[in-house]
């Protein structure tokens, strides 16, 4: 499944926005602080509306200003992983991996992937950053997404979380169970994760 992403906004005085065009896997684009890279993940996602352009992911037409077309971030069928996890902090792991999921038939398959497995009974609050970045990725895997973003995922983790942040979603590549956009500001990141690395900005 390919994504074809040209979107332009306005943000304040600035102008934020991309044109790419990348095949399967994991498309990482790089660019510094400040060039709207978590905007432009809103725009695909549907949380921010673009001033022009379009967003096909695959087949399906997400986004297409000359065509009026404007599906609601619901109906995107988008795994959206934020900067922070913005798990429930009142359920458990296991709760929060099933949320808006169609079943619980491949929460054992994405816990295993994930290395999550042993904390599906704990409560958010006694999570590790790297813990709970994992578990937010679950949880979006489980919601059957027909894309994912990812967001910064491994920003503000120590080194030892990170490394594990970073293998989990190795390892979620590997499976080629979904598309996934990812962006970030760390070029050595990109280049160990990426299938494909579009520098922005």
């Amino acid at each position: 499944m390919s994504f074809d992403v040209d979107v332009h906004a306005r943000r304040g005085e600035a102008t934020v926005g991309a044109c790419f065009s990348a095949g399967d896997g994991l498309t990482v684009l790089v660019g510094p602080s400040g060039v709207g890279k978590t905007s432009l993940l809103d725009m695909i996602a549907g949380l921010l509306r673009p001033a022009h352009g379009h967003v096909r992911v695959g087949e399906r037409v997400l986004f297409d200003a000359a065509a009026g077309i404007d599906l609601p971030p619901e109906r995107r069928r988008v795994g959206y992983v934020f900067q922070d996890a913005r798990l429930f902090p009142h359920r458990r792991v296991q709760a929060n991996l099933l949320y808006g999921a169609r079943d619980g038939s491949r929460l054992a398959e994405v816990a295993a992937t994930l290395d999550i497995a042993h904390l599906l009974r704990r409560w958010p609050r006694t999570l590790s950053g790297g813990e709970a970045r994992r578990v937010a990725i679950g949880r979006a895997l489980l919601s059957e997404p027909a894309f994912l973003l990812l967001d910064e995922p491994l920003s503000s983790l120590d080194p030892v979380r990170r490394e594990d942040a970073m293998r989990a979603i190795e390892r979620v590549r590997e499976a080629r169970t979904v598309p996934i956009l990812m962006v970030t500001h760390d070029a050595a990141e990109a280049e160990r994760l990426g299938d494909r690395v579009i520098a922005i900005g």
